[in-house]
């Protein structure tokens, strides 16, 4: 390849689209003010021969040929062990060798310091492990260290932003494991590679494919594009474990080109509540194991602390007989969670009522809640209701629709649930409670945690299906939210739904403008002292 002449193009950070002049709206993605200006040196091919010799070299040189799968030998090729259980838990039962992992997450939610006990931890069990920092220096890292009380004598720290310069010191060094932090500040300047740099995979297929140099800056779509693609031909080629942190943005989606996240081979998020001490490593992406698992952990001042039980962390708080309180069993990957869902309605005083969630989505509580005054006559149109998963979690799955909707009926009708009973099932919009996928562990994790009761789907014991309750467990199978409410709240001397109707709807306070169940501004009705004496 010979150099060829440059020319300036605008690239779109957000989905890399080139356009020879710039544009305020990209016509790929429809992204505003994405586009930045970059060189590109074009290359010219030789001629024919020397074209047929270069290839004859690369073949020659090559250290990859085809091979039958039934001779490929997996003997050697086993996990890497990871002393936090919870971490090998999302990872599929271990490191993958070669493997390339994206881990994400908000700014200040623990990545590094997750990333830095891990690393401290296989450098006691596999030899030397690079920590390469583009964002910190290794001063700074030493004081985090020294806070997490680690100190290990194989974990090596480089403060370092070229790539080029970081793979130099990966050839030499030898590690068996790299991080590197993280993957938008890190940037790569082409080199001419020499014949000993073939050996790492770098040939026609490296940075010869880049061009002359790359001139965009750290971050943009290209260099996060070229950085995470030659990070990961050197993974592939050694057999290297790499890890990259990754930035999200405003969106809370991973920073630069979506094909970062299908080059790697695992996608992990950190996330949580940042007012809250629990974390959630939630497994989006792995090649190697199961998706959408889950490993929880406390941030602490030692750093992060594994959560094995999350279920009884999460409810040690719980208020038992407090109105408005349910608990659900939801499945995070596979590994079922028991959580906490509050809710409270209050009357509303303006011609909108509010609803607010936490921890679920809001389109969720709103069709809920339309189910709960269509279905079940709840009076909500002149209710605020506030939803809230305990904990920070964040519950997407439908299984959690019959414990939400009986919080807010507790709620409503000041009714207690009893304590010892868990709600699992979807609602669909006729109001009829839908059966759930593993329904049997879900109430097995229930049982385990003190719980006697539950209330679910009757489709679970229909066509032929054999639902094994766990010993001493009282199963209470519904058809119908409205079913499931009368079985779920038990009596108490303030329930609103003992009282008359329209006790229930003058329930507010005087002097106020009343409202009916749909917002609507009702005319006040004469007190017996404003009609006189008859």
């Amino acid at each position: 390849m010979v150099k060829g002449r440059a020319k300036v193009v605008f690239t779109c950070e957000k989905c890399g689209f080139e356009s020879l002049k710039w544009l305020g709206r990209c016509t790929e993605c429809s992204a505003y003010n994405s586009f930045t200006e970059t060189v590109k040196v074009a290359e010219r091919q030789m001629g024919s021969g020397g074209g047929e010799s270069v290839r004859q070299n690369r073949a020659a040189l090559s250290s990859n040929k085809p091979e039958s799968i039934a001779r490929i030998s997996s003997e050697n090729f086993k996990r890497i062990r990871v002393p936090i259980g919870e971490f090998e838990r999302v990872m599929g039962g271990g490191i993958v060798p070669g493997s390339l992992t994206l881990i994400s997450g908000d700014p200040g939610i623990g990545k590094s310091t997750l990333l830095l006990q891990v690393t401290a931890a296989l450098a006691e069990s596999i030899g030397k492990v690079l920590y390469v920092s583009a964002e910190e220096s290794a001063n700074q890292i030493k004081l985090r260290a020294e806070r997490l009380g680690l100190a290990p004598e194989n974990l090596y720290l480089l403060a370092e932003t070229n790539l080029n310069l970081i793979l130099d010191h990966i050839e030499h060094m030898k590690p068996a494991l790299v991080v590197v932090d993280s993957i938008q500040t890190v940037y790569l300047t082409h080199k001419e590679r020499q014949e000993e740099d073939l050996a790492l995979g770098f040939g026609a297929s490296g940075f010869e494919s880049l061009g002359a140099e790359i001139n965009s800056a750290a971050g943009s779509v290209t260099q996060v594009r070229e950085c995470a693609a030659t990070l990961m031909r050197l993974s592939k080629k050694l057999h290297l474990p790499v890890f990259l942190v990754g930035h999200v943005t405003k969106e809370g989606n991973i920073a630069g080109p979506r094909v970062l996240e299908h080059m790697v081979d695992c996608v992990l998020y950190l996330e949580g509540d940042r007012f809250h001490q629990y974390r959630l490593l939630r497994g989006v992406k792995n090649r190697f194991g199961s998706t959408n698992e889950v490993g929880v952990f406390e941030m602490r001042g030692e750093g992060m602390a594994e959560v094995t039980n999350p279920s009884q962390v999460f409810l040690e708080e719980r208020q038992a007989g407090a109105p408005g309180s349910a608990v659900a069993v939801t499945m995070e990957g596979t590994r079922p969670i028991l959580v906490e869902v509050q809710a409270l309605c209050s009357q509303c005083y303006t011609q909108m009522p509010r609803r607010t969630t936490n921890g679920i989505d809001m389109n969720r509580l709103l069709m809920l809640s339309a189910v709960l005054s269509k279905r079940c006559g709840l009076g909500l149109g002149n209710q605020d209701v506030y939803v809230n998963v305990v904990g920070g979690l964040k519950i997407t799955e439908p299984a959690a629709d019959l414990s939400i909707t009986a919080a807010i009926a507790s709620s409503y009708r000041e009714a207690e649930i009893d304590s010892n009973t868990v709600l699992i099932g979807e609602i669909g919009l006729s109001g009829e409670v839908r059966m759930v996928s593993q329904l049997e562990r879900r109430l097995a994790e229930a049982a385990k945690l003190g719980f006697t009761r539950a209330i679910y789907p009757k489709s679970a014991h229909s066509n032929g299906r054999d639902l094994k309750l766990p010993e001493g467990f009282r199963g209470v199978p519904v058809a119908t939210l409205a079913e499931a409410l009368e079985k779920a709240l038990t009596d108490s001397g303030n329930s609103r739904r003992h009282k008359p109707k329209a006790t229930q709807e003058k329930e507010i306070l005087p002097n106020h403008t009343q409202f009916d169940e749909y917002g609507n501004e009702l005319e006040k009705e004469l007190e017996v002292s404003e009609l006189g004496d008859f």
